[in-house]
């Protein structure tokens, strides 16, 4: 298959009439069952229609996913939800006019219009409402609803700028829209409604904290916070290793000091071995490191900066074939939690504490 590469700008102030054509060409695209991968403002995705079984099944294929692993689907109008969904609660209403369009993904009870190809077989729906422009257009061309997982081969770190999407889906889709960088860099957080209090699935640019102004309790499913490959995925990202470099990752916990110490003395002996090494820190950090390749994925003063560029580090990482990342851990603030789960999920759960081999050594 032969992937169009397209390019439209941001659409903040409106799209130009061949910007306009060329979203209209790729809806048509995605009605007819193929798929297009676009712009969101949280990661690429790959759409494709939700509402045909075979889309779903062409997704899976093209990201080389498990068929059990959920696919969120998109909409850009509140009124659409209820096509999708048996029943919409209160508690989504207020979620919705709090937080919609934006990063959030509400897990609901699916209608009987939407295949559970598109599910991963689940009787529930992981539905959302991007803020981009770009993606509310060509929904809206795609017919109104657009099943979208990250543009990228399973497994591998989300897509950020177009070409990530390229590398992993040049011949296996139709379309790539190129709409530039995106501007928060991790998936959208998921809570599930279909539970009491409702439970965060996925932590993401939408916090805890600020869903539980709007709903009072909310919980965090403790799945998440550990690898279990033998559950049953109530969401996308929760039950195999995502956002994996190819290089082995680990992260390192502890205080600024022992972190350092710990990793350099683990780099000497991987280069004694013949090992490439790379490390993942902050530009607070980044002098005390003396590995190969040291990568600062932003500062703790702006943790969004974090965010924003920790899957293009590790695609980075990738390209300068490095064997073994070493990272700092990111779990302080208000996205530190986030930034976390994806680490943890890249790593596969592999942490070190280095507090405790300091201790030995002192």
């Amino acid at each position: 298959m032969e992937t169009e590469l397209v390019r439209t700008g941001q659409g903040e102030g409106g799209f130009t009439p061949k910007e306009e054509e060329t979203l209209r060409r790729a809806g048509e695209i995605i009605r007819a069952g193929g798929l297009v991968a676009f712009p969101t403002e949280t990661v690429y995705g790959l759409g494709g229609d939700a509402l045909n079984r075979e889309s779903s099944r062409k997704i899976y294929a093209a990201k080389g996913r498990p068929s059990d692993n959920p696919l969120i689907v998109h909409i850009s109008n509140l009124g659409d939800l209820e096509h999708i969904v048996s029943h919409v609660p209160e508690e989504a209403v207020k979620l919705a006019q709090s937080f919609w369009p934006g990063p959030l993904t509400m897990v609901l009870p699916k209608a009987a219009a939407v295949p559970y190809e598109t599910t991963g077989g689940l009787d529930t729906v992981a539905v959302r409402m991007p803020s981009h422009p770009v993606a509310r257009r060509l929904i809206s061309y795609s017919g109104g609803y657009v099943a979208a997982p990250s543009a990228n081969a399973s497994g591998r770190p989300s897509p950020t700028i177009a070409t990530h999407v390229i590398e992993d889906m040049s011949g296996r889709i139709d379309m790539i829209i190129d709409g530039g960088e995106v501007g928060i860099g991790l998936e959208s957080t998921i809570v599930d409604l279909t539970v009491s209090p409702p439970q965060i699935l996925r932590p993401g640019y939408i916090t805890g904290e600020l869903l539980r102004q709007v709903l009072g309790p909310v919980e965090t499913d403790r799945a998440i916070l550990q690898a279990d490959s033998t559950q049953v995925p109530r969401a996308p990202g929760m039950k195999y290793r995502h956002y994996a470099p190819r290089g082995e990752l680990v992260i390192v916990e502890g205080t600024g000091q022992q972190v350092a110490a710990w990793i350099n003395r683990q780099v000497a002996a991987d280069h004694a071995s013949g090992c490439r090494t790379g490390v993942i820190t902050t530009g607070e950090r980044r002098r005390l490191y003396q590995a190969d390749v040291v990568k600062c994925v932003g500062s703790r003063q702006e943790e969004e900066s974090i965010a924003r560029n920790l899957y293009l580090v590790l695609r980075e990482f990738d390209q300068e074939k490095i064997d073994r990342i070493y990272s700092e851990s990111f779990g302080e603030g208000r996205l530190g939690g986030a930034i976390m789960n994806r680490l943890l999920k890249a790593a596969g759960h592999r942490t070190i504490e280095a507090s405790k081999e300091w201790e030995q050594d002192t």
